[in-house]
């Protein structure tokens, strides 16, 4: 893929999901918000669908050939190589109780790899963004933008761990791994969902770990974690968004987390 069709869709992708989290803030916080629940149990809002919506009319309008996968309404696949996967508001559990750690997640894969990632705080005004070869980027309110970068803390004693929900290490039987993790880590939080790896990418925390993940909410988090100089991963080490789990760690300690995550 050429690098001029690269930045062309990074800068298309900054620009959606921009526009997508202005709709998406007309709903946060909003007394009269509707909450719907989907056959996973999980939550749904009209925030939600209406952002995935708009993000595939842009698509439509500037790349008609690409295909599309996104949460809320499925997926139609590329006449060409691209296709644009899309969590229009990753953490909606978050959104619904007014807490502002909920993102919206754009990414673009060439060839069946993942290139570029975009994940978008609309409520807290930042973004983090990264392609492939052109490194990982925080932009906060109207700052100019910086580069992104995992820490260098190389002891997990000195780590900040984060996981999204205790429950879910419950439903695949390996609070055992949680809790050896809490142990071991010099703090542990509970900033999850996308927030959780941004922390990692941006050099605030060390370590998230999702015991349970969709495809659309790893999709943008791989190249964002990898061009940060960290990796995302899921529990036996493998470079994946499609494995069910996943795990961003800075360099330092990748080898020590998946020591007690391999093979769970």
């Amino acid at each position: 893929m050429r690098k001029r069709q690269l930045n062309e869709r990074l800068e298309f992708a900054l620009q959606a999901a921009e526009d997508a989290g202005e709709l998406i803030l007309r709903y946060f916080q909003a007394a009269d918000l509707d909450v719907e629940v989907k056959h996973d149990k999980s939550p749904v809002t009209a925030a939600d669908r209406g952002a995935e919506q708009l993000l595939r009319d842009l698509i439509e309008r500037q790349f008609p050939d690409d295909g599309v996968l996104g949460e809320e309404m499925g997926g139609h696949e590329s006449a060409g190589d691209y296709r644009w996967i899309l969590d229009p508001i990753d953490g909606t559990q978050s959104f619904v109780h007014g807490v502002p750690l909920f993102g919206t997640l754009v990414a673009l894969e060439y060839k069946g790899e993942v290139v570029l990632g975009v994940c978008r705080f609309p409520a807290l005004h930042e973004v983090v963004y990264a392609a492939r070869g052109m490194g990982a980027w925080w932009k906060r309110n109207q700052d100019q933008p910086q580069p992104a970068a995992v820490s260098a803390i190389d002891q997990l004693s000195d780590a900040l761990f984060c996981t999204t929900t205790v429950t879910g290490w419950g439903k695949i039987d390996r609070c055992d791994v949680f809790e050896q993790l809490c142990s071991v880590t010099g703090l542990t939080r509970g900033w999850g969902d996308c927030y959780g790896h941004i922390l990692v990418a941006t050099g605030r925390a060390e370590v998230m770990v999702d015991p349970e993940l969709s495809v659309w909410d790893a999709a943008a988090l791989l190249p964002i974690i990898e061009e940060a100089g960290g990796h995302f991963i899921d529990w036996n080490g493998r470079a994946s968004i499609a494995t069910g789990n996943g795990i961003s760690v800075n360099a330092a300690l990748k080898d020590r987390v998946l020591a007690l995550t391999r093979d769970a």
